[in-house]
């Protein structure tokens, strides 16, 4: 029982460990740049997108554990995926068990599918945030006054702004992608482990 929770464990040190790397670069000025204007907002999207996803990766950890813990001391919930497969299991013939498992696989295996595409989505919004930064930065270039000492400054301000939203977009989005993506393979991990489980515990209680 010394090792019930061992995943959420997992979970939480490596989230806490990137928490903590994330408020030592904050306090070293490294995400000064990330709070300014459009920055700010293109870049708080793309961290609020990928909060969501960590709170999804984080309940399925959570459950998945649960249910874990469950089959080891063989009784899993009536309710849950486990149960509802071992009450159906000794109706069925070895054909029929087969696709049941088959089954369960697929439903597990859908059931983590959210935190791959919303990892995978991160990566997009950061693409998205590079064109619309060099948009920005563009957009400012005017060729008819660009010999004008006035209008340089104005353009120079505005191509530094759109470079910093593409650039830290970027960043942002492939930094957390990889960070959601490390949680999403505990969570795999997890489910192929829970997996394993549920039909080789079925199979011993047909066998018995």
């Amino acid at each position: 029982m010394e090792y019930r929770y061992l995943l959420v464990v997992r979970f939480a040190l490596f989230n806490i460990v990137a928490f903590a790397a994330q408020f030592a670069g904050y306090m070293e000025g490294w995400l000064d740049g990330m709070f300014e204007g459009a920055t700010f907002l293109m870049t708080l999207g793309i961290f609020i997108v990928f909060m969501f996803g960590l709170i999804a990766c984080g309940t399925k950890i959570w459950r998945t554990s649960e249910e874990l813990n469950d089959l080891k001391t063989g009784m899993p919930g009536p309710e849950s995926r486990a149960g509802k497969y071992l009450a159906e299991l000794e109706l069925h013939d070895g054909e029929s068990r087969s696709i049941k498992s088959q089954m369960v696989r697929l439903k597990l295996s859908n059931r983590i599918a959210i935190v791959r595409h919303t990892a995978n989505s991160l990566v997009f919004l950061g693409l998205v945030g590079t064109v619309i930064g060099f948009i920005v930065a563009l957009s400012g270039v005017d060729p008819q006054t660009i010999s004008s000492a006035k209008a340089v400054g104005p353009m120079v301000a505005n191509l530094i702004q759109g470079m910093s939203i593409a650039l830290y977009t970027t960043l942002v989005g492939a930094v957390l992608y990889l960070w959601l993506i490390v949680n999403h393979r505990m969570l795999a991990s997890g489910t192929v482990n829970l997996i394993n489980t549920i039909i080789d515990l079925g199979e011993a209680r047909v066998r018995t």
